[in-house]
């Protein structure tokens, strides 16, 4: 398949794909270990793209998957559709939910019957078990995250209905004793427990930081929408900018401060309300 050249439009970083020349180094920042995984912008290459059999006209860079060692909860792919491609039943499995942020282009959603076009920084939380299928009606190539995660019921509490949104239309909040500097915007209710996990969108303005090691159960997949950071994983402190992506294990210790000179923003998945099953 021949993707077109993404028109980046948006503020996202969404340069995939192509091929770098022969005299490149091959030095890279892609790391994996058991408490954390990087991939950086460089190693989304055309030949280290997956085919997802229901879509049609359609690449992805799977980020996450369930791996021993490392984060197990969810999995997490860029996807691009060219004009016309898409798909009639995306998700496979009935009891896997999914949570769609488009990054560029246009990306046409059909929930339950009803028809939603999202743009860049929209957003689509998709129950388990509901109707829904995805299309580029456009002239330009659409790309964006689609996490997945097999839905955890909770007793005496029922599933969430779908959810549909921009992240331009919420207003960030801000962490204690900051300033407003380190803000979070969250595009699912974290006090509503029926959602199992949440996608947060976090920004830190320049010179802004988590001050301590986060160690905590929850997972994570954090993709950089914009700017550049230095994040310390495990006692590694580790450069990233737009376009690079971490995947953190359990417990991982985390921090991390601005290190440009425009505000550092991430997609954030992590999972949560639910006991430890045992």
């Amino acid at each position: 398949m021949t993707v077109p050249a993404i028109q980046n439009s948006s503020s996202y970083y969404s340069n995939f794909g192509g091929h770098p020349p022969q005299s490149d180094l091959l030095t890279d920042r892609a790391i994996v270990t058991e408490a954390y995984t990087i991939i950086p912008k460089g190693v989304l290459r055309d030949i280290v793209t997956s085919v997802f059999p229901e879509w049609t006209n359609t690449r992805a860079w799977v980020l996450n998957r369930p791996v021993a060692g490392g984060a197990t909860t969810f999995a997490q792919s860029i996807v691009e559709v060219a004009p016309g491609g898409g798909a009639d039943k995306p998700e496979p499995q009935a009891e896997v939910q999914g949570f769609i942020f488009v990054l560029t282009g246009k990306l046409t959603l059909v929930i339950e019957g009803t028809e939603h076009v999202l743009v860049d920084g929209g957003f689509a939380y998709l129950p388990a078990g509901a109707t829904w299928s995805a299309r580029n009606d456009g002239t330009e190539t659409t790309s964006f995250h689609w996490l997945r995660k097999r839905y955890e019921v909770l007793a005496g509490v029922a599933a969430p209905g779908p959810v549909v949104g921009n992240e331009r239309d919420i207003e960030p909040g801000p962490m204690p004793g900051t300033d407003g500097k380190w803000r979070t915007t969250r595009m699912l209710d974290p006090n509503d427990v029926a959602f199992d996990f949440g996608v947060n969108i976090v920004t830190f303005e320049p010179g802004a930081s988590i001050p301590f090691a986060e160690t905590h159960v929850m997972e994570h997949g954090l993709y950089v929408l914009e700017g550049k950071g230095v994040y310390r994983m495990n006692g590694d402190w580790v450069e990233v900018e737009a376009g690079d992506y971490m995947s953190l294990r359990a417990f991982c210790p985390q921090a991390c401060y601005a290190g440009g000179p425009e505000n550092f923003r991430y997609l954030l998945y992590k999972d949560q309300n639910r006991q430890i099953a045992l």
